[in-house]
Order: structure tokens, then sequence, then C-alpha cells
């Protein structure tokens, strides 16, 4: 299995197609798009791989972050979503986006990515929704946002003015400062 490459990359001429150049050998990956950005133009690239292994085909997927990887690899547990689509729905938004989208159970928002429709969305959040695996800074960012939100929706605000205050909050935020910022904004 090959698991990481690191070499010069070549666009390919489909979309979602680059080549890996490591040492004078190609390796064609299907990359998401924010993937493509991120390593087009550069005279090296270092890239997470999967290896998806079938009868009749062996495809290699590439990401320029592990937390990309890593949510490709949980979209690929749910049932009835394969390689493709998951790279799809990783081209449409932030891998960050995408977790918020679960995590918060936002069926209309996940329907909205290409090829997802709503049993899809509906079964993605049913497998995946407070599971997901992420780097420990992104978790510990994700972990506070939700409690943040939960404890001001308890508190008898709207789950969409909460949201909208409180993805305006610093990133390393903590759920007291978190709550006693929104609460500030929101009583304005």
């Amino acid at each position: 299995m090959i698991g990481h490459l690191r070499g010069k990359p070549i666009i390919a001429e489909t979309s979602n197609e680059v080549i890996i150049d490591v040492r004078g050998v190609g390796y064609s990956l299907l990359c998401s798009e924010n993937t493509i950005t991120s390593i087009n133009g550069q005279a090296s690239c270092s890239v997470w791989v999967y290896t998806h292994v079938r009868e009749d085909n062996i495809q290699l997927f590439g990401f320029s972050t592990m937390n990309e990887k890593k949510l490709f690899l949980s979209l690929l547990k749910v049932n009835g979503v394969g390689p493709k689509l998951a790279i799809g729905v990783l081209s449409a938004m932030a891998t960050d986006e995408i977790i918020s989208l679960i995590d918060n159970g936002d069926v209309k928002g996940l329907v909205k990515l290409p090829k997802v429709g709503k049993k899809t969305a509906e079964q993605i959040i049913l497998s995946l929704k407070g599971k997901l695996v992420i780097d420990e800074g992104s978790k510990r960012y994700f972990s506070t946002k939700k409690d943040i939100v939960s404890a001001l929706v308890n508190l008898g605000f709207r789950l969409a003015d909460v949201e909208f205050v409180v993805d305006k909050l610093s990133d390393d935020t903590t759920v007291q400062d978190g709550v006693r910022e929104a609460l500030a904004s929101l009583s304005q």
C-alpha cells in the first residue's frame, strides 16, 4: 500500500487528477479541488495517499492534509458512500465546514454538496455525528464550539443567531470565555 508520496506535482487534464512525479515514476491520484489548489504551482509537494483496491481496478486518492484523508476514510465507512462521492464532497468545501455540517446534523447543508441526496445526507449524519477523527487541535476547537453553542441554545437563544456569533470567536477561546463573549454579542 502507498501511504504517502513526495515529488513534483503535474496537474493532469481532468479536473480531479494529479500526477506526482517521484524520481521518474508518475503516480496518478484522484484529489479534491482543495488538494489540487494547495499543490498547484509548487515545485515539490507532499501528499497523503489512500489506495483503493477493487477486483478490476486500483486507484490512488491524494490529500494535502491528514485531516482531509481522515474525513475521507470516515466518509467511506458510511453506507452508500464510495471514494468518488467522498472526493466530490471534499471538493465542495473545506474539511472543517463539512465536519461542522455533520456535527450539527445539517441535512439541508449536506444535500447542497455534489451528488448527496437527502437519504445519503441522513446516513452520513447518523453514521458520523460526534465520531469524526480529526487532529487534536481541530478536535478541541470543534468540541469547544459545540459546547458554546449548546450552552447558549439552552439559555434560550435561537440556533441560527448563536452559530453566527460563535463562528466569529477566535479558534483558541475557552468555553467560559466563548459563552461570555457570545452573550455580550447576543444581548446587544
